[in-house]
């Protein structure tokens, strides 16, 4: 049982609840030894679901209504390996894979609302930051322009897409904030999801998170994109690993 937590006067229990959100994601695969690199101050190996190649997405949420309040948010995630998962050839990461053996380490978190940004830090070890986040829907296409400290990150384009398969289960999520590990388990309901090959357009700015998705060789195609109108989740508490 994790206890509550007091954040600016208001109390938060767990699971922390998200009722109303919609997201839309575009993943990239990319050289593992680039993404392995781009998170070497972690304890963490990325997974390779194709030999030599890690996932890489780009997630962007707008939450309409959660116990965080109404926000947006704009990711950088990277499929990684259990924590405490063995030393094994790259060939069999895919296994992990297939298995559902695997975690998403959550690299950039930026939001542009104050009272998520302590809540995530301190609740999750989220890494968010403050940031400037547009979010805009038209015509099947949605659109997410990120700035922070008035330059450039990136503006991502999401084209809707048709039904795919859900999860089993939703993967849980590492961060390693101020040298510690911790892992959260989440899980949603009544989630539908739309995606497709590709139907993703990457720009990248001149901030330094837009240098490091350069180093991974990005913008490139998409291997695929997604879509979520309705998402309801709950977020339990973060257990320290290390």
């Amino acid at each position: 049982m994790f206890p509550s937590v007091t954040i600016q006067g208001r109390q938060l229990t767990f699971p922390v609840e998200v009722r109303q959100a919609s997201s839309w994601a575009a993943s990239f695969l990319v050289p593992a030894a680039r993404a392995q690199a781009m998170i070497a101050h972690t304890p963490l190996q990325v997974a390779q679901p194709v030999p030599g190649r890690a996932l890489v997405t780009i997630p962007f949420v707008r939450y309409v209504d959660s116990d965080l309040d109404s926000y947006n948010e704009v990711g950088v995630t990277v499929l990684v390996r259990e924590h405490d998962a063995a030393d094994e050839p790259a060939w069999r990461h895919s296994l992990d894979v297939a298995r559902s053996r695997v975690g998403v380490y959550v690299h950039h978190l930026p939001v542009d609302q104050a009272f998520t940004l302590e809540a995530g830090r301190a609740l999750w070890g989220y890494p968010k930051v403050m940031a400037s986040i547009d979010i805009r829907s038209s015509g099947g296409v949605t659109a997410c322009e990120l700035r922070i400290d008035d330059q450039d990150v990136l503006r991502l384009r999401v084209v809707d897409g048709g039904p795919i398969p859900i999860p089993a289960r939703m993967p849980p999520t590492y961060t390693y904030l101020d040298g510690v590990l911790r892992r959260t388990l989440w899980e949603s309901e009544g989630v539908q999801i739309r995606g497709r090959l590709g139907g993703a357009t990457l720009w990248l700015g001149s901030h330094p998170i837009a240098d490091e998705l350069r180093a991974l060789g990005l913008p490139k195609r998409a291997l695929l994109s997604q879509t979520i109108e309705q998402l309801r989740a709950r977020f339990h508490g973060a257990e320290v690993l290390r």
